[in-house]
């Protein structure tokens, strides 16, 4: 039996938030943007300390959600690694900076989304 398209996004977010924490990833937030936007279902947000950092981060992402089954459509700040953004259309993922995660504060513009209690190795809560 093929999954629904809920449990596919549901996998592709417990992937990516796996794939952060397994690399240190600092305050990871998920926001269910699904209510609020036809950009994508969920916004994933988190920090890395520093370009190399924030650089595997990405690594790790793209190569288990790849593993999974989902292709990554499009990135867009690797190489500067202050913010990178990782198209997967039905979740996007922000990997940034401290400091420019703290001028950009995409908590705040997309507040009108639901924020996600996520638990640490385990499934989200959706």
């Amino acid at each position: 039996m093929s999954k629904s398209i809920n449990e596919k996004i549901n996998e592709m977010v417990a992937i990516t938030v796996d794939a952060l924490e397994d690399k240190k990833a600092e305050d990871i937030k998920v926001i269910d943007i699904s209510q609020v936007s036809v950009l994508a279902d969920y916004f994933i947000i988190a920090s890395g300390t520093n370009k190399s950092q924030i650089q595997a981060l990405c690594d790790t992402v793209e190569e288990k959600l790849g593993k999974a089954g989902y292709p990554l459509k499009q990135i867009e700040g690797y190489n500067n690694a202050n913010w990178v953004l990782l198209d997967f259309s039905d979740i996007i993922v922000h990997i940034f900076d401290r400091e420019n995660r703290l001028f950009y504060d995409l908590e705040r513009i997309w507040c009108d989304g639901k924020t996600v209690d996520i638990q640490h190795k385990t499934e989200p809560q959706f």
